[in-house]
């Protein structure tokens, strides 16, 4: 990632933009330093919505055996 800051203008949710200072205040940091740790999770978020298909295709098949495991891992 540029370490070089690019300014831009948004608006936000008034309740969002408080909760954000407030944890910026808290942390001791800067919002755009939250603002840049938010986009980059996004971004990281996103990348991984569409499993290939090989890899869903043994986890399907693979759900007809743990089906009851994986519901006590998700608990």
């Amino acid at each position: 990632m540029s370490n070089s800051n690019v300014k831009f203008a948004t608006q936000v949710d008034e309740e969002l933009l408080h909760s954000i200072k407030l944890l910026a205040k808290q942390e001791g940091r800067q919002i755009q330093s939250l603002v840049n740790e938010a986009f980059g999770d996004l971004l990281e978020k996103r990348k991984g919505v569409a499993a290939r298909p090989h890899v869903m295709a043994a986890y399907l098949k693979s759900h007809e055996s743990y089906a009851p495991v994986y519901k006590k891992l998700a608990k």
